[in-house]
């Protein structure tokens, strides 16, 4: 099953992985071991809640003014 990963730098160093299909959230010292421990922590997941995915989210960026 395909799934979507969202990965973003962490302020105190590494990064946050997410699933927005499922929510599930992990960390990593580094890219790969994010995404390594999301691929372990949303499979644990869905072994106890399975859940059908028909569609992925739509991931895109937008600008924002900044005071």
């Amino acid at each position: 099953m395909r799934m979507t990963a969202v990965l973003t730098p962490a302020e105190e160093g590494g990064y946050v992985a997410l699933n927005p299909e499922t929510g599930t959230t992990t960390q990593g010292d580094t890219l790969q071991e994010a995404l390594s421990n999301l691929k372990e922590a949303t499979s644990l997941y869905l072994s106890e809640f399975p859940v059908q995915v028909n569609s992925h989210p739509v991931v895109t960026s937008f600008d924002v003014a900044h005071a």
